[in-house]
């Protein structure tokens, strides 16, 4: 087995019998940037259980082309970018895959474009991703914000692709570090995204999932805590047409003391098969004393033939901590809501409007860039005319 392959190999693990058997925490699934490790894509996995491999098309393959869309960046003075190579310290320095697609993305992009932000000074990156090929293809990028740095990164994904994605985010000791990763793809595109976050002493991360365009998008994202006083807000908003695929599964490692997670994430749903998937693990160490976290998940349903999973899952191996818990929902419209706004004059259809409008705007108004605010605003407006909701 090589070096960045670790224990519980197509998710067994090995007790004192010498026998497989399932795998009993979630630190123990398997990590590795070789594809042949992971067994096909199948529903007896608990990370494949609502999405079956056709949906992927071709993402779970041994090999994908390198991505040849287009990659534009902008940013302020002071950040470096350049595509390096796997003998650079910052390639696998946020963690490595623990799924099949993802190490398949991992071993078919050979260099990683990677984007330094520097310490001691406030910074914005705005990263265009655009793409017109159906060809399944991998992409790698890599965030490392220095100690001390205090930057917005925004990462828009455009066009139509059927792409696998790694995400590397490096938050240095004492660094303020937000990420935005957009999916606004055409109404074909396939979309699996890993996007693996590393924080530092002290460090304050804030990582929002915004997905509305594509016939399937799954972005699973993770945190781990590797020194005290780290801090992450990972928020997410969504809204599903019929027919279409949105997953989001989400992990907080919490392997070290005195750190401080909050996970919010809204849907709305509309339409026959419209299908959001909602997976958030917490997972508290013996040695994480002193851990602060709470996970919620609210889900909207717009019209009859829409379906939200929402599985929320806390594990705690020691009792010494500060907090911690979940809330999960799925459901239609407050009728006292509705009849609230109508009995002051308001129609039907322009009080379900209004009532979408602040479910999701909680999620919006977390972003501090005017434009991609004022653009999502106006795609969410886009949804609910389609519809006549």
């Amino acid at each position: 087995m090589s070096t960045a392959t670790q224990t519980a190999q197509h998710g067994l693990s090995e007790h004192s019998h010498g026998a497989g058997v399932p795998i009993q925490t979630r630190y123990e699934r398997l990590r590795s940037t070789n594809v042949a490790d992971f067994p096909p894509v199948s529903p007896r996995e608990e990370q494949w259980r609502y999405l079956s491999a056709d949906r992927l098309g071709g993402l779970d393959a041994d090999t994908l082309a390198e991505f040849v869309g287009d990659l534009a960046v902008t940013h302020t003075d002071g950040v470096t970018t350049a595509w390096v190579g796997e003998e650079n310290a910052a390639f696998g320095g946020a963690g490595i895959p623990e799924e099949r697609p993802s190490a398949a993305a991992w071993g078919s992009a050979k260099q990683a474009y990677l984007v330094t932000v520097p310490g001691n000074q406030k910074s914005e990156v705005q990263i265009a991703l655009t793409s017109e090929s159906a060809d399944p293809s991998a992409v790698h990028i890599i965030i490392d914000a220095k100690p001390f740095a205090e930057a917005t990164v925004i990462l828009d994904h455009k066009g139509h692709a059927v792409l696998g994605e790694n995400v590397e985010i490096i938050v240095g000791d004492e660094a303020q570090l937000t990420v935005i990763s957009i999916q606004d793809w055409d109404d074909k595109s396939i979309h699996a995204s890993t996007q693996m976050a590393r924080l530092g002493r002290n460090s304050r991360l804030k990582h929002l999932v915004v997905s509305l365009g594509g016939k399937t998008v799954r972005v699973a994202s993770s945190t781990e805590f590797t020194q005290p006083g780290g801090d992450t807000e990972m928020l997410g908003m969504y809204f599903a047409d019929a027919g279409q695929y949105l997953e989001n599964r989400l992990y907080v490692d919490h392997a070290v003391p005195n750190c401080k997670s909050r996970v919010t994430y809204k849907g709305a749903l509309q339409g026959d098969k419209a299908h959001t998937v909602w997976v958030g693990d917490v997972l508290i160490r013996m040695a994480a004393e002193g851990t602060d976290t709470y996970e919620l998940n609210r889900n909207l349903l717009l019209t009859d033939g829409a379906r939200a999973d929402s599985v929320p899952n806390l594990e705690i191996e020691t009792g010494k901590i500060e907090g911690a818990g979940h809330a999960s929902a799925s459901g239609r419209f407050d009728d006292e809501q509705l009849f609230y706004l109508q009995a002051r004059g308001i129609t039907e259809i322009e009080a379900r409007r209004l009532v979408v409008r602040g479910f999701l705007n909680e999620i919006i108004q977390q972003i501090d860039n005017e434009e991609i605010r004022e653009r999502l605003s106006n795609s969410i407006e886009a949804e609910l005319a389609r519809s006549g909701s």
